[in-house]
């Protein structure tokens, strides 16, 4: 009871109090002091000639030709790739191929010229024949006969009487 007196005169006291008045008070400028950097010296410097470096001009080929071709085999990691290319003036031609990641191999043969453009032409082809799958075998479960527990049921105890009346009377 003593704490709800206290908490009812807390906030009696914060319900009456008023605001303070602050008392004015009157400060001096602060003093501002500036300093000037000292100027920069400039010196130039007289230039002095140099050699231009000039690029030099690049063989041109009229008739560009090249010949490449790879092949990767690798059993532990399962990577089978290959790629032939080569080129003879402004047509190339070229074929690759590689595994997909769903057992495919995929080849591509590609041309490209100034007239018909990039031209390609995809195959895709499984790397190992079809088998057809086993035959499953369907076995019907064992029937297990199942029987109902017997339920025992018990009679409730007898009321046994530690105290009664006397039976017999003694003249």
């Amino acid at each position: 009871m003593a704490f709800k007196f206290i908490a009812l005169f807390a906030l009696v006291a914060a319900a009456s109090a008023g605001i303070l008045p602050a008392a004015q008070v009157y400060h001096a400028a602060p003093a501002v002091a500036t300093y000037a950097a000292p100027a920069a010296v400039v010196k130039t410097i007289a230039p002095v000639a140099q050699h231009v470096i000039t690029k030099a001009a690049e063989e041109y080929d009229p008739h560009p030709q090249y010949k490449y071709a790879y092949d990767v085999q690798d059993a532990l990691s399962g990577d089978s790739k290959s790629q032939v290319e080569e080129r003879d003036g402004d047509v190339v031609r070229g074929e690759y191929s590689l595994v997909d990641a769903d057992g495919y191999k995929r080849t591509v043969q590609y041309t490209a010229d100034p007239i018909n453009g990039f031209n390609a032409v995809v195959n895709r082809e499984p790397l190992v024949k079809a088998v057809a799958a086993p035959v499953a075998h369907y076995a019907a479960p064992a029937v297990v006969k199942t029987v109902a527990p017997a339920y025992h049921t018990y009679a409730a105890p007898a009321p046994v009487a530690h105290y009664g009346p006397v039976v017999a009377y003694h003249h």
